[in-house]
């Protein structure tokens, strides 16, 4: 007889001690997702036509900006778990291993962080962000295990099998009867695993460039959050009886649509890329070309790639006489 469990247990910690050193699973699982994110990205921009250690070195730049808009998101919209009475004050505010990463200030933030990478390199913004979009969502997915070992963001009540076990510590206040909930954490991670490959696919079979491919992902996500939000029942504010975080989805996803149908008119295809840069018309941007090296012959000017002979150089002063 096989036993199947009523419920899913929650980890019983989420810090060991080695030696003096917390090794704590929350951050753990952020460094996976985001060594995850960077080495598939590199196979997807190196496929494209980028070098190998170009996204690793944008990554130096991205994370770090990724990690404070996420954590500057968070605590600006729960601000009272810091500054209210009873809260954790303003040091409370540098402990990211707590928990409390906003996804919207990290994609926002760290995009920013991404451009200035791809800047400093040289490298095209719109079809590396294309290639790291699938990632992005992997990465997260990956992330959100660190909420399970932290027994937090879960949802309502339920005794469906997969009813998550939270421990009465844990729960919210107006909770405390009850002994699972939605496993909101879960569902989030399934949805990142499923857009990351949808996008994927998407990218394969219809060939998308011009910054589509992150469009489509973010419009995805902000449609799964949205919904999973109405599930959560940890402290958030709320518009019109409405969590906060639905109507930054709303917005950020219909953004993404009209970009990703406005792009798809305007920019139709992928750009050709070679070495990292540009390529247009077959011919590597000039940014990326030596300059080139001219040549005076019979006093006219020309490129040393040109394919005419000097014979053939137009006069100075009268019509070159035409072939017979």
């Amino acid at each position: 007889m096989i036993f199947l469990p009523t419920y899913l247990p929650s980890p019983s910690q989420g810090v060991w001690q080695l030696g003096p050193v917390p090794i704590r699973a929350y951050a753990l699982c952020i460094l996976v997702g985001i060594f995850f994110a960077v080495w598939l990205g590199s196979r997807r921009w190196m496929a494209r036509g980028g070098l190998a250690g170009q996204v690793a070195d944008v990554a130096m730049w991205a994370v770090p900006f990724g990690v404070i808009g996420g954590r500057l998101y968070h605590v600006a919209t729960d601000w009272e778990l810091y500054f209210a009475e009873g809260g954790k004050g303003f040091m409370g505010i540098f402990r990211v291993w707590e928990g409390g990463l906003g996804i919207w200030g990290a994609i926002a933030l760290g995009g920013v962080g991404a451009w200035i990478g791809c800047k400093r390199l040289g490298v095209p913004f719109a079809p590396f962000a294309d290639s790291i979009a699938p990632g992005i969502a992997f990465a997260q997915a990956i992330g959100r295990f660190g909420n399970w070992f932290n027994q937090e963001l879960f949802g309502r009540p339920t005794t469906l099998p997969w009813g998550l076990e939270i421990d009465a510590a844990n729960r919210p206040t107006d909770f405390t009867q009850f002994d699972t909930f939605h496993p909101t954490f879960l569902y989030e991670a399934i949805a990142c695993v499923a857009i990351g490959l949808f996008v994927m696919w998407a990218d394969k079979r219809y060939v998308m460039g011009h910054g589509r491919v992150f469009a489509l992902y973010v419009a995805l996500y902000c449609a799964a959050r949205g919904l999973i939000e109405t599930l959560r029942i940890d402290d958030a504010h709320h518009v019109l009886g409405i969590r906060f975080n639905v109507f930054t989805a709303l917005f950020i996803g219909a953004f993404a649509l009209i970009y990703l149908v406005r792009s798809s008119e305007r920019n139709p295809g992928r750009e050709l890329m070679s070495g990292g840069r540009l390529v247009i018309a077959g011919t590597a941007s000039t940014e990326s070309l030596p300059a080139p090296t001219a040549v005076t012959t019979n006093s006219a000017t020309v490129n040393s790639s040109a394919t005419t002979s000097s014979s053939e150089v137009k006069q100075r002063g009268r019509r070159a006489k035409p072939k017979r």
